[in-house]
C-alpha cells in the first residue's frame, strides 16, 4: 500500500476526528499537530507485524447547512 487516507472531521469543541479509509484505525486530536500525532502513532501501531503504508493523506472534510429562506 502506497498511500493510506484518513478522513477528518472537526467537531463542535474544536478537536479533530479521523478515521482511515479502507482499515480499522481511528483517532482524535484536540488541536491539528496533536491529531497529526496522534495519526502516525496509530497507523504504526496497526502495521506493527506487516508493511506500512509509504505516506498518509489527511483529507479535512468541511460539512455545512445552508438554510434557503
Amino acid at each position: 500500500m502506497s498511500e493510506l487516507v484518513f478522513e477528518v472531521i472537526q467537531e463542535a469543541d474544536g478537536g479533530y476526528t479521523a478515521e482511515a479509509l479502507g482499515e480499522a484505525i481511528f483517532t482524535q486530536g484536540d488541536t491539528w499537530e496533536e491529531l497529526r500525532a496522534n495519526v502516525l502513532e496509530a497507523t504504526q501501531a496497526f502495521y506493527f507485524d506487516r508493511p506500512a503504508p509509504t505516506g498518509i493523506r489527511l483529507r479535512l472534510v468541511r460539512d455545512e447547512v445552508l438554510s434557503v429562506a
